[in-house]
């Protein structure tokens, strides 16, 4: 069943033209990849669905209800977290006060699923850091706190844009684990990215944006099966 569908989607920055005719679909329990070389149009698509940078025309749609016209706060609340590029960190708050000050409060306890301390068994090293300043951790460190603030919203469907960018192989190994384990709790995750290797075992279906467009879609299993699919609009 789709949890979110956007439809002939076209998003502009002022006068720029950036996303074109786009479409694509997400099932609840998916992790949706779009991949795409830089300035292919991902990160304007996660930014058309959260809210940050509307469409122009097309529709946007969660469970049925159209967001398109809707400000960013509305749509978190419908149950959408978006972790954006820069991190973003509350740099002069520790570890535990940019969690609490993420704590969903709206709905009433029985909907806030996550708590500090679900959140600090998904990321000990933040355990560890919890009376910590945010802006004192590593890069690898402030990516982990801007996902676990997020989901501090209790959201069903999380977007990501470049999480691993930046970061040491090795701590791209360690993320990649703990989306593992976000995934298997049955969050629905939208993922853009660039490193084909970080979300080859994580994804289960693809779209690649080319020049604003989708290019390509498919599973998971038949991008990985597809070599001249990678080397057409990957260079992989």
């Amino acid at each position: 069943m789709s949890i979110l569908e956007l439809h002939h989607v076209e998003t502009y920055y002022g006068e720029s033209h950036i996303l074109f005719d786009l479409s694509l679909e997400v099932e609840a329990g998916d992790v949706v990849c779009l991949l795409g070389r830089n300035g292919a149009g991902k990160t304007t698509t996660v930014r058309s669905i959260i809210g940050l940078t509307p469409p122009r025309s097309g529709r946007v749609v969660l469970r049925g209800q159209d967001l398109v016209g809707l400000p960013p706060y509305r749509i978190a609340r419908l149950g959408i977290g978006f972790v954006p590029e820069d991190r973003r960190v509350f740099p002069n708050l520790t570890v535990h006060e940019n969690l609490e000050v993420a704590r969903r409060t709206w709905a009433g306890d029985a909907a806030a699923t996550w708590t500090a301390e679900r959140v600090f068994d998904l990321f000990p090293i933040l355990a560890q850091r919890r009376g910590q300043l945010g802006g004192t951790l590593s890069g690898g460190e402030q990516q982990m706190l801007t996902i676990a603030r997020t989901l501090m919203g209790s959201p069903d469907l999380l977007l990501l844009d470049e999480p691993s960018e930046g970061l040491a192989p090795l701590v791209v190994e360690t993320l990649r684990a703990q989306l593992e384990r976000l995934k298997v709790s049955g969050i629905t995750m939208v993922l853009a990215e660039q490193n084909v290797r970080f979300v080859s075992e994580l994804g289960t279906r693809v779209y690649i944006l080319e020049n604003g467009a989708v290019r390509y879609r498919g599973s998971m299993t038949e991008f990985l099966g597809a070599p001249d699919v990678r080397q057409a609009y990957l260079a992989v």
